[in-house]
């Protein structure tokens, strides 16, 4: 049992780690923290990104623990593998099929994450308060204006506005649904910051250097991997029931030990 349970825990981690790794770069969130770690201090825009990004792998997993207690077990197990398929076939679809300049779809999110910056600008003098103010506030205030500086509160709200009905969203809801709840949002959680942190330190140089179609095409696999992965365990679970029902109610004592 206790085997059972840490080959569980494994598998919900790494499948939410590596479904986070794959999805999020060359994401809108992506290049926010990108472009804002190009204007303000890293260190600052990453604890704001980091911080929205896990508060909604925490609550993608919540509403993903939800699903099972309106559905059965089975119907849930069966509505994420569907899930995981039409996102990898999609993925697949818009690369193959549609035969897309590769940097587009890169261009896009850009764009519209410079876009969401434009409307939140935080050279506001009402958003950054003056020099003076600070230098005579109390240590207490000093300390809260540094963990809830604009800069900080920028980050973290455009990069929840950002990631909220996000693919990476759904997925992990699909997956906190058919997996452990607790090993999908810490991996959830540590691929963000993975992610987060690589755009904040070298955004520019990981969009020019890493194809967004090949980010897409392992991206699309790597959903379908998970989607037959759980069809097979609905499947293996729906045949389990099926035996179940077939013992005879004289031998069932005889079956169960």
């Amino acid at each position: 049992m206790e085997f059972t349970k840490s080959s569980s825990l494994l598998e919900g981690f790494l499948s939410s780690l590596s479904m986070i790794l794959v999805s999020e770069i060359g994401d809108k969130t992506f290049f926010i923290a990108c472009l804002m770690a190009m204007r303000h201090p890293r260190l600052t825009v990453y604890l704001g990104a980091t911080l929205a990004l896990a508060a909604m792998t925490v609550l993608s997993a919540l509403m993903g623990v939800i699903v099972p207690t309106l559905f059965s077990v089975y119907m849930t197990q069966l509505l994420a593998a569907v899930l995981f398929l039409v996102f990898g076939i999609k993925i697949l679809y818009d690369e193959l099929v549609h035969k897309k300049v590769e940097d587009e779809e890169s261009e896009d999110e850009m764009a519209e994450a410079a876009a969401a910056l434009r409307r939140h600008d935080p050279n506001d003098p009402a958003e950054t308060g003056s020099v003076g103010s600070s230098m005579y506030a109390s240590a207490p205030a000093r300390r809260w204006r540094r963990l809830l500086n604009p800069v900080m509160v920028e980050a973290f709200t455009l990069t929840l506005v950002a990631e909220w009905g996000d693919r990476s969203q759904l997925a992990t809801i699909a997956l906190a649904a058919a997996k452990n709840p607790y090993a999908v949002t810490v991996g959830g959680v540590l691929g963000h910051a993975i992610c987060t942190g690589g755009a904040v330190l070298c955004g520019n140089l990981i969009a020019q250097r890493v194809s967004m179609k090949t980010v897409n095409m392992v991206g699309g696999v790597l959903f379908i991997f998970f989607g037959v992965a759980t069809l097979y365990e609905v499947l293996t679970m729906q045949h389990g029931i099926e035996d179940t029902h077939k013992i005879p109610v004289k031998n069932a004592p005889a079956k169960l030990f």
